[in-house]
């Protein structure tokens, strides 16, 4: 390795210190309570956990206080009605509002899940094709919802035309969907975790596919807040980010049965083995962001999807950056802070353009920017 590159490594690793150093402390170092309703409880959100469980809330000086919404439209009615600080949903309930023209409108500031976290569960355990599903009633959620228009489009990219080849019920609360196949409503029903593995075990039903592998990566869920709790309580955002940030690479570099055990407590009435499976589950079809942060193309995926839904016209398409907050710090910088520091050297010697003005120095010459053109000319 050339000198001035070997300075650049050691310039940029010290900036990396620095924002692992910036974190979101709420002001005065005082406590905060933050309402976080979520969609609903799954293992699907294990990162969430973590952060709770593990005290990154904590270290940021936050208490999440937790209600489950039940659903995307009433999480989005809480946090616009001031009855939750923030929400965690699809970000479809974001795009919706959006179209609706409302003043002090939800902005997305951090993504949690990249793939639809929902499982097809059948009453066979026959191998399962997509034509199987030709003339069977799917139970699919809420009309509009993010599990039922991913559901809607991974039927057609296997050839099989909602409402048409088959009937896709949206009748059924996304709570009660469990209970009514059991009960023997539908032919299949899409579920989440720990649900779907708990149907099977039970003997109810057979998880067949997987929604979300066969989707592609589109942002499932991310978190959300008003334009004015984000004005007034900049630190709280950015600590709140910080620790789902520092959760989700800590997924990354621990076991299955490590974060079965992180967050055991958050689901007292599931055993720790089953808790194990639906994790690595979640692990084999890489559900889980390694950082909060969300993509412009897999933002246009899900307004396809919506699109393809009839949920969306095309003209409603709401622009990524009206949508998400790119400036909140964790955004990129805090991308780098919680990868591991060998991948974060890595990445910082790739783009050192990431940084404003990195110092670079060789011998006796420096540079204060970006300047390759430079550097290629150093001994």
């Amino acid at each position: 390795m050339k000198r001035g590159t070997c300075c650049l490594v050691c310039v940029l690793l010290l900036v990396l210190g620095l924002l692992t150093g910036c974190g979101g402390k709420t002001k005065d170092g005082e406590r905060v309570t933050v309402r976080l309703n979520e969609v609903t409880h799954s293992v699907f959100y294990a990162p969430q956990y973590v952060a709770m469980e593990l005290g990154f809330f904590a270290d940021e000086g936050l208490d999440i206080e937790l209600t489950n919404g039940g659903g995307a439209d009433k999480v989005m009615t809480a946090v616009v009605s001031g009855g939750a600080d923030i929400g965690l949903a699809g970000p479809e309930s974001c795009i919706y509002i959006h179209g609706q023209g409302k003043d002090d409108l939800p902005v997305i500031f951090a993504q949690l899940t990249k793939r639809d976290g929902s499982f097809l569960v059948g009453r066979t355990d026959a191998a399962f094709t997509w034509d199987d599903l030709r003339g069977k009633t799917i139970l699919g959620g809420r009309k509009g919802g993010v599990p039922e228009m991913t559901l809607e489009y991974v039927m057609k990219q296997n050839g099989v035309t909602p409402q048409v080849d088959a009937v896709v019920d949206t009748s059924v609360q996304f709570a009660m969907m469990a209970g009514a196949f059991t009960g023997g409503q539908g032919d299949y029903v899409t579920l989440f975790e720990p649900t779907a593995t708990e149907v099977e075990k039970a003997g109810h039903g057979y998880i067949l596919c997987s929604i979300g592998e066969q989707s592609g990566e589109i942002p499932y869920t991310a978190y959300f807040a008003s334009q004015s709790y984000m004005a007034a309580h900049p630190e709280v955002i950015q600590g709140f980010t910080n620790a789902i940030a520092r959760a989700q690479q800590w997924i990354v570099e621990h076991s299955d049965r490590e974060v079965a055990e992180a967050i055991l407590d958050q689901f007292p009435d599931t055993d720790l083995d089953t808790l194990v499976a639906v994790t690595a589950r979640h692990r084999e079809i890489d559900a889980w962001n390694a950082a909060p942060m969300m993509a412009r193309s897999a933002l246009e995926r899900l307004e396809t999807v919506m699109t393809e839904a009839g949920e969306l016209e095309k003209s409603q398409w709401v622009d990524f950056d009206a949508l998400v907050d790119k400036d909140c710090r964790a955004y990129e910088a805090l991308y780098m802070a919680y990868i591991t520091p060998q991948a974060a050297e890595e990445k910082l010697l790739e783009y050192p353009e990431l940084f404003n003005a990195p110092i670079v120095r060789n011998g006796k010459q420096a540079t204060v920017g970006y300047h390759p053109e430079i550097w290629q000319t150093w001994e």
